[in-house]
């Protein structure tokens, strides 16, 4: 990774207020044609005439927003063409089947509906790495970016784009339209991008699908509902009688599941019921599953345990796929609902993992109740606080008490400290054996640095 700042890209492209800096029209213009002509110039001569998809969740932003980066992208002699609302999973599939030069999605995924955002994949349907978001950063600092004397770009309707994600998803699952039959599932879809394209693949695959949350009007994305809200998944399950639930997030690229009982799995436990079920068919390339440092020990017992191992990855589920694409690996994910089957596509995709995991359940004949047995958690405790300013955490106050808890906790446990990347909270991650000494040390940790620097 350079060791330059990023300005304006996060871990999941660029977010913030919408209609406030930096996403505002006339930069998002400038964006469009700062990543035209990096991605033009890396591409090369051409016979073809260069495409981007842009793809978009319900926000009542995302059509300002549309409109402006598709502005700055046809100035640069760039077709565009607009896939509609979409879930983001579905631009990484829709770019790589068009052969574009690259895709947008307009969202921020599970943030509130006054916050807005813009990510890139590349040709091959993978985000961006961090060279290339500085490249961009670089000619967006710049005083001028190079003129462009071509002819300019079109704007169009990308035919069918929702349908053929659903194919696509179908296509993953065997196109076996009994695969489900007879599985009753309660389905939260955010009020987001999902909010057709989920319950149709369910439905077309045999299930009997209650679904919730599946009106968007702009400003009900993520309210109340969605994975940021398990609780909402689990009362749906227990008041309709569902055999299992599903809930997204705004853009649906992240799935939370919830047992019969209404008892929501974590990530973790989705990912070692896939693991394990994967080494078991001898589908789990290397026997690796990769996971982020947020990750509970208990993951890494389970897998290990069925002969397997886990390969840790920064926060983020671009760096969960950087680490599989360096090693080869074919599964990943993050506790937070992101889960990357590297068979199928290229991304976070929330309802493919759920079509493969409620496939696991399915050929197993267990409910999701005693497949998540697979695995027993350390107890481990998160909290977060809003901060003024991202000081250095080795600058912190804090820092001595934490390198000794550290110390204390030895290979039975662990502290992690980190900024979050798209909004200005500080997250404490702290693991170990005994529940109430951690959840104490990290109060004392969270109110040591809310003096210093808290809002």
């Amino acid at each position: 990774m350079s060791g330059m700042t990023r300005r304006y890209f996060g871990t999941d492209g660029i977010r913030g207020r919408a209609n406030e800096g930096p996403l505002v029209p006339g930069f998002v213009v400038r964006l469009g044609e700062a990543a035209a002509e990096v991605f033009l110039a890396r591409r090369g001569e051409s016979r073809t005439w260069p495409l981007v998809v842009i793809g978009k969740d319900t926000r009542q932003s995302c059509d300002m927003l549309e409109a402006a980066i598709a502005a700055g992208l046809t100035s640069r002699g760039i077709d565009v063409r607009l896939a509609g609302v979409v879930p983001t999973p579905a631009v990484a599939q829709l770019t790589r089947e068009e052969g574009a030069v690259f895709g947008i999605v307009i969202s921020a995924s599970h943030n509130p509906f006054e916050d807005n955002g813009i990510k890139f994949f590349g040709p091959d349907g993978y985000k961006l790495d961090d060279t290339l978001e500085l490249e961009i950063e670089a000619l967006l600092d710049g005083t001028e970016l190079p003129s462009h004397r071509g002819p300019v770009g079109r704007i169009a309707t990308l035919p069918h784009a929702a349908e053929r994600y659903v194919s696509f998803i179908r296509a993953s699952a065997g196109n076996d339209g009994e695969l489900f039959r007879g599985l009753h599932l309660a389905l939260d879809a955010a009020n987001g991008a999902a909010s057709e394209t989920s319950v149709e693949i369910l439905r077309s695959l045999g299930a009997k699908v209650s679904v919730f949350h599946h009106h968007p009007s702009g400003i009900n994305i993520n309210l109340d509902c969605g994975c940021t809200h398990p609780e909402v998944i689990g009362a749906l399950v227990r008041e309709t009688g569902a055999d299992a639930g599903v809930a997204h997030d705004g853009d649906a690229d992240r799935v939370l599941l919830c047992d019969e009982t209404g008892s929501v799995l974590d990530g973790d436990e989705i990912m070692a019921i896939a693991a394990l079920a994967m080494i078991r068919a001898g589908t789990l390339k290397e026997n690796t599953l990769v996971a982020t440092v947020m990750s509970n020990a208990g993951l890494d017992e389970a897998v290990r345990s069925a002969g397997g191992r886990v390969v840790r990855a920064g926060v983020g589920d671009r760096y969960v796929i950087e680490e599989m694409r360096k090693g080869g690996f074919n599964l990943g994910g993050e506790q937070s609902g992101h889960f990357i089957f590297r068979d199928h596509n290229t991304t976070g995709d929330g309802i493919l993992a759920a079509v493969q995991v409620l496939k696991i359940m399915r050929e197993s004949g267990q409910p999701l109740s005693e497949l998540r047995r697979v695995m027993s958690k350390f107890p481990q405790v998160l909290r977060n606080l809003r901060v003024r300013e991202k000081r250095p955490l080795a600058d912190l106050a804090a820092a001595p008490r934490i390198a000794v808890l550290e110390a204390e906790l030895g290979d039975e446990g662990r502290v992690l400290l980190r900024y979050s990347g798209t909004e200005r909270l500080l997250r404490l991650l702290v693991e170990g054996r005994n529940a109430e000494f951690i959840g104490n040390e990290a109060d004392a940790i969270v109110e040591e640095i809310r003096a210093e620097i808290g809002e």
